[in-house]
């Protein structure tokens, strides 16, 4: 089906105000629910096609975070829903003030590859918790996921409400040459770009969750034995294919060596014999693979740097030896490198990540409050952790989204449910007393009026 056919079919079902109801929005939350419970084993079967996901993780880092969403809404729906009551101020005395949730009416999701189906459905349970149709369009590089989408959304859900488009760039062109309501785009932050610049020319809104250069900063006070184990798992989930992890390490010179130590124990027993390991995921296609391979030349490797051509595998790597003109320095790494740079004095540090545009995420392991404090005052990212990565995503009660070059807009949990919702401002005045003071002719003298209005 055309683009413009299905936004057609979908704008006429809206307009019959069915997806308002709260009831009709439950039920299709739980369809949902069920539909994904069925299908597990073959979601589970397509991550480890496209992206070599083992079932524990395919389960931790996407299946399960969509449970979470959905759950968490089918909780907290009927009060998001409630009209807000706000205070009115003196000047509009009698009056009562409200904040109608609205739908936006008809959005598109634009999901990418590297968590094809958590991306793809948490902000598609936000937009049914707020009470949209939806179109979801599936990255083409994770066909095996994309297929499976598709099929959970068309057994499921009438097109008219939830339809489901795969294919590449045109297809996704052809979308955003339409009038939706709202658009949502998970990736990179150039295809964000052109993402914002066709949305412009319908003035649609855009929320974009793209991605950045994420610090992880260890100090001197750090416990780095449990800083290594975090910091391995954050950047290794998914063989670095994540937008929050870690993309370079900042650490204090005097336990440089200390953590290198610590990182590499903790390596080899969270992911021995990388590229013989099933449960070690690979690089998404050969031309990602070949970026990546580019990436580590020139630099010191202290462990790992083998890879697999044929099976797209790149051992976990550590390199040094690098400074900020070096081009793992120039781009997100999206993959299973990490660089070490060190800083002498912590008042480097804020320096030290100016040179890159506000990340996504931000790490910083240490002991010392006043560091901690320091750089979530001065440094502007999207959301992160204290002693810990990639945990603030989890949790349906906090925002995540990034801040200038890594995004727009919040999700997850009643910050998705707003993000697709339309906040309408209402007053209601009274009709027994109605005060002169702002009706023409208007008084010589605004002495009156300044007791009033500050």
């Amino acid at each position: 089906m055309k683009a413009r056919e299905i936004l057609k079919g979908q704008m006429s079902f809206y307009n019959q105000g069915t997806t308002r109801n709260y009831h009709f929005r439950i039920e299709k939350l739980n369809q949902l629910k069920q539909a994904i419970k069925s299908n597990e084993t073959a979601i589970t079967a397509a991550l480890y096609e496209d992206l070599n996901k083992s079932e524990y993780e395919s389960y931790m880092s996407e299946i399960g975070i969509v449970y979470a969403e959905i759950n968490y809404a089918l909780k907290n729906l009927k009060k998001w829903m409630r009209p807000e009551k706000v205070s009115s101020p003196l000047t509009m005395f009698p009056a009562q003030s409200r904040i109608l949730k609205e739908p936006y009416g008809v959005v598109l999701i634009i999901s990418p590859w590297n968590y094809p189906f958590q991306l793809a459905f948490a902000p598609l349970v936000a937009a049914i918790a707020a009470g949209n149709c939806a179109t979801l369009k599936m990255s083409e590089l994770a066909p095996a996921v994309s297929k499976i989408n598709s099929h959970i959304i068309t057994s499921t859900f009438e097109p008219e409400y939830i339809s489901a488009v795969e294919g590449g760039v045109e297809a996704a062109t052809e979308l955003l040459a339409c009038p939706f309501n709202s658009i949502f785009f998970t990736g990179s932050p150039a295809v964000g770009k052109i993402v914002m610049q066709a949305a412009a020319k319908n003035l649609t809104p855009v929320t974009l969750e793209l991605g950045g250069k994420s610090p992880c900063i260890v100090d001197n006070t750090a416990n780095l034995a449990v800083a290594a184990q975090r910091i391995i798992f954050g950047k290794y989930l998914n063989a670095g294919q994540t937008c929050i992890a870690p993309d370079y390490l900042l650490v204090q010179n005097d336990v440089k060596p200390q953590l290198v130590e610590e990182l590499t124990k903790a390596l080899y027993k969270m992911i021995p014999k990388p590229l013989y390991n099933p449960q070690y995921p690979k690089i998404i296609t050969e031309n990602h693979f070949e970026r990546l391979v580019n990436l580590m030349e020139d630099s010191q490797i202290i462990e790992g740097g083998a890879y697999d051509k044929i099976k797209c595998k790149i051992e976990p790597t550590l390199v040094e030896g690098i400074d900020f003109n070096h081009p793992l320095m120039q781009e997100e790494i999206f993959g299973p490198i990490l660089p070490i740079l060190t800083f002498e004095d912590f008042e480097e540090v804020s320096e030290f990540i100016s040179h890159n545009s506000h990340p996504l995420a931000l790490y910083i392991f240490s002991q010392n409050q006043p560091n901690i404090d320091r750089i979530l005052k001065e440094v502007p990212f999207g959301g992160g952790c204290v002693n810990d990565t990639l945990m603030h995503i989890s949790s349906p009660r906090l925002p995540f989204g990034g801040v200038g070059d890594s995004g727009m807009g919040r999700y997850h949990g009643k910050y998705g449910f707003d993000t697709f919702s339309n906040q309408k401002s209402i007053v209601i005045k009274p009709n027994w007393l109605d005060i002169p003071l702002r009706y023409q002719p208007f008084p010589t003298s605004v002495k009156l009026l300044k007791k009033f209005l500050p």
